[in-house]
């Protein structure tokens, strides 16, 4: 990735000065470097330190060269810093007046403990400034060529985590009261406990032959896409070999990659459907 990217004029005063102290947490969005919003690369350019997690793509960092790269990667099952010690760790390096850029995958404020993280430094005195980034649930399902909100699908879409603080299925959620009232659903981490989400959703009367979408390492060059029901959802993943990190996509939505899979048509391939809600009209047709 080139390291000479300019930054066009900017907003009225310029660009925002990352101060010695501060502590910026920033949204990297779901993969695809170029997905990074203006700020965030303004915060890199100026950052002393970047501590980044392990969704964040290697080339990002090349827009940081001057910068100290510190990982703080937390990936279910596998060897992990502890949340305490990493919102520390930013306390500590703003105290010593480094210029600190917290670069988190996707949106920090989006199932990224970019809320624990700002709270702690506020706690300690330390200032701070947020910097969104285009989420997975969002971003990462609209590069596999499925749009989560449809005027002829839903009105609303839900977005759930797949595992709580203790690495298990989330408890308090009410997978009944989900299962009724989302007409898309979209899941974060859910991949290590598909089998159980699966299996609320059918018991709570989810249709088996509901369309559900993987997308495993969204906006990457090794994204891979994947095409089921909740019904087989189980027995397809686990024969696909798809690992995490995957977003999971429930609701008829899913239907619309049939025409909207923007990459394949790139590529040469010809829509699968025009028409995959079954309108019977023209999309242009209210």
């Amino acid at each position: 990735m080139s390291e000479s990217l300019t930054l066009p004029a900017g907003p009225v005063g310029g660009w925002p000065e990352l101060q010695p102290g501060w502590v910026w947490l920033c949204g990297a969005g779901p993969g695809d470097p170029g997905l990074l919003t203006l700020h965030a690369v303004n915060g890199l350019r100026q950052a002393d330190v970047v501590i980044y997690d392990a969704l964040v793509q290697e080339d990002v960092l090349s827009w940081a060269p001057e910068a100290e790269h510190i990982y703080a990667g937390k990936r279910g099952g596998k060897p992990s810093a502890k949340q305490r010690d990493i919102s520390l760790r930013l306390v500590e390096l703003a105290q010593e007046g480094k210029r600190v850029l917290r670069l988190k995958g996707g949106d920090p404020f989006v199932f990224g403990r970019g809320g624990e993280e700002a709270q702690t430094l506020i706690q300690h005195g330390v200032p701070v400034r947020i910097i969104p980034g285009i989420s997975a649930g969002i971003g990462g399902l609209a590069y596999a060529g499925i749009p989560v909100t449809h005027r002829d699908v839903n009105q609303s879409v839900t977005f759930v985590t797949g595992h709580d603080q203790s690495g298990n299925t989330p408890g308090s959620l009410n997978w009944k009261a989900i299962a009724e009232g989302a007409q898309v659903l979209v899941i974060y981490m859910g991949m290590k406990h598909v089998a159980q989400i699966s299996g609320a959703l059918l018991d709570a009367g989810r249709p088996a032959d509901e369309p559900v979408a993987v997308v495993s390492q969204a906006t990457t060059p090794d994204q891979k896409v994947l095409e089921t029901t909740l019904g087989r959802m189980v027995e397809d993943i686990a024969g696909s070999g798809m690992e995490p990190p995957a977003i999971l996509c429930i609701g008829r939505s899913v239907l619309m990659r049939q025409v909207l899979d923007w990459q394949g048509l790139a590529a040469g391939e010809a829509p699968r459907n025009l028409d995959p809600l079954g309108r019977g009209r023209p999309a242009e047709v209210s």
